[in-house]
């Protein structure tokens, strides 16, 4: 991707983020997105990514924030059928994460970036640490392992692979999508059990965002409209920037996003 996509000016990209159905018109249904709201207002530990929410957090707290933070339809009598990301709110909140991507490679931080949607978000990720080691950042690894029950009930291990310096969950052969905070969790206190020091930064989404920002770690991360639990922490003030996309569209076609990001914040 590097070198590869010029910039795309605002506009541009808001076209290309409703075309590509990174925002706009998403694949994530309403249904979808009102039944994980329920059961994150319900405290469900899977759609809470690692975080406490100190707020009340009703359903009806929830579909409003997600209307301001997203741009999903606020109405809750609207119950079934496509819903949407405005594609201005994702460019915003783009453009808040160049910041702290600035801020961080100005300080030659320490940073750990992190993904559970290997199948989409990697690609951005490994773009973005690309760009932090050239500006002189030090990108972390950090080993972790565990015991996971799948749907048989039996356990299997699962461990992080750090792909381009990214971390992934595994089993097997197999990268892994994940809401669970305990890799992060883990990552962070094989860390400290080795002399190291925190993190400065994490860039990253679902659990290992959440994760990092409940341990007082500066995360950013990305979010898609059916994942509240990230929004609410940025609205609380756990997490720095949240910035709204649908977290699983072909890979290639963040590169104009990605190419934006990167300009807003090293160029």
């Amino acid at each position: 991707m590097s070198g590869q996509t010029s910039v795309l000016n605002r506009e541009e990209l808001a076209a290309q983020l409703v075309e590509s159905r990174i925002a706009g018109e998403v694949a994530t249904t309403r249904e979808n997105n009102l039944a994980n709201y329920r059961r994150m207002s319900a405290r469900d530990p899977g759609y809470l990514f690692g975080l406490e929410p100190r707020g009340p957090w009703t359903f009806d707290d929830v579909l409003a924030l997600m209307a301001k933070r997203c741009g999903v339809s606020g109405d809750p009598g609207y119950q079934a059928g496509t819903d949407t990301i405005d594609p201005e709110l994702t460019i915003e909140r783009l453009e808040a994460m160049a910041a702290q991507l600035r801020s961080v490679a100005l300080a030659k931080g320490r940073v750990l970036a992190a993904t559970a949607h290997p199948a989409g978000l990697l690609v951005i990720h490994i773009e973005v640490v690309r760009a932090l080691r050239a500006a002189g950042c030090t990108v972390l690894r950090a080993p972790a392992t565990w015991e996971h029950a799948d749907r048989d009930g039996r356990s299997r291990e699962r461990h992080v692979r750090h792909v381009h310096g990214v971390a992934v969950a595994s089993q097997s052969a197999n990268l892994l999508h994940t809401h669970s905070p305990v890799p992060m969790q883990l990552m962070l206190a094989n860390l400290a059990a080795s002399g190291e020091p925190a993190p400065d930064f994490v860039l990253a989404d679902h659990g290992y965002a959440g994760a990092a920002g409940r341990a007082g770690i500066t995360a950013v991360g990305f979010a898609d409209s059916n994942d509240p639990a990230l929004f609410v922490g940025e609205d609380e003030g756990d997490v720095a920037v949240c910035v709204p996309l649908d977290d699983n569209v072909a890979p290639h076609l963040y590169a104009p996003m990605t190419a934006y990001l990167l300009a807003r914040a090293f160029g």
